[in-house]
């Protein structure tokens, strides 16, 4: 049995996938490239090659790593080989946008917790998509911050440690992200209560996140960030 929503302080984040919809942006410009150059691009495709080169050995820090990632799928979506326009695709990260329901979901949540942001982009792009969000995290950890991405457990490990500064534990948090690779799974593992944010529920494949060797069954499960805000307020009554 899962603990109540009420029993916990602070609530981490997945950001890029749960909040912001990196998916859409990539997306669209690429498709905006394409179009300039007289072609079309398949989104999905266009995400599925996207995920196997991103998890590649040589991958960079993200969303930097986005040129060296458009110069080896380009050849293959029929898109410029131009290294312009991987810096494009890396700016774009700059005016991507929150999920509709984002903002004012971590905006009702902020009124019960301390939000803490755990993103495996870089300190510069996260800054956009906080002010995207609407700055709502008490605190932040970026992988500039950690030296590491998820699903590292030193990531986690380092995420605990502030918290215990403050007095509290990981039994304190409640973990809510999209990925299960990234977050949901070792989440489970350290001993997180979790809660999965199904952002794709009504699309097939993992688009442009790795898939898990095994899907892992949350403590908590909704579709939008907004149905757990709703589910919080509900408890609160």
């Amino acid at each position: 049995m899962a603990k109540s929503l009420s029993a916990f302080t602070y609530l981490t984040f997945d950001v890029v996938g749960t909040l912001i919809d990196f998916e859409g942006g990539i997306k669209d410009c690429l498709a905006a490239i394409a179009a300039e150059a007289g072609v079309t691009v398949d989104g999905e495709e266009a995400l599925t090659l996207y995920r196997a080169e991103r998890y590649a050995a040589d991958a960079g820090r993200f969303p930097d790593d986005l040129v060296r990632v458009y110069l080896a799928i380009a050849p293959k979506l029929g898109l410029p080989v131009a290294a312009a326009c991987g810096e494009r695709l890396r700016e774009s990260a700059r005016t991507w946008k929150g999920f509709p329901d984002s903002a004012d979901a971590l905006a009702r949540l902020a009124k019960r917790y301390r939000l803490v942001a755990m993103t495996n982009a870089r300190r510069w792009a996260f800054e956009h998509f906080s002010e995207e969000l609407g700055n709502p995290f008490y605190r932040s950890f970026t992988t500039d911050d950690t030296g590491t991405e998820k699903p590292d457990p030193a990531f986690f490990e380092q995420v605990f440690a502030f918290v215990a500064t403050e007095g509290a534990a990981k039994e304190d948090i409640l973990h809510v992200a999209q990925s299960q690779y990234h977050d949901i799974g070792i989440s489970r593992t350290l001993g997180m209560t979790n809660c999965w944010i199904e952002r794709r529920h009504a699309q097939n494949g993992y688009g442009g996140t790795i898939a898990p060797e095994r899907v892992t069954v949350p403590d908590y499960h909704f579709t939008s960030l907004a149905a757990l805000a709703d589910a919080v307020e509900k408890g609160s009554h």
